[in-house]
């Protein structure tokens, strides 16, 4: 849902919780964006839900995403590994490429997607 401001509601700051990854859409020209959410360090992140080596989904079904023994996101196709702090592929296939940024803010116990400009 957009708002008078034009912020869209991702989820409820009480559904992400620290080091969680979840996903989320929004809308941009009238079809969904989708994203991957987590929250790192108290701060929500959000990035395009496209791994950079094979363009495809990071999950490995809907709202499932893997990760590993640091807490990092793992992409379920090929294993490339996302740092949660800036989306940074620290290893696999894409490594030194980032995920693509959405700026967020959180307030009111409520998470929007704060611009739909992809970073």
């Amino acid at each position: 849902m957009t708002s008078e401001s034009g912020k869209q509601f991702l989820l409820s700051s009480s559904e992400l919780a620290e080091g969680a990854f979840r996903e989320a859409s929004v809308e941009r020209e009238g079809n969904p964006l989708w994203l991957v959410v987590t929250r790192h360090q108290g701060t929500p992140r959000a990035w395009l839900n496209v791994c950079p080596h094979a363009g495809r989904a990071l999950n490995w079904a809907p709202n499932r995403f893997l990760t590993d023994e640091h807490g990092r996101l793992v992409c379920a196709a090929h294993g490339a590994v996302f740092e949660p702090a800036d989306g940074a592929c620290v290893a696999g296939p894409c490594q030194g490429a980032s995920l693509r940024s959405i700026d967020l803010e959180e307030d009111a116990g409520e998470i929007h997607c704060a611009a739909l400009d992809v970073v």
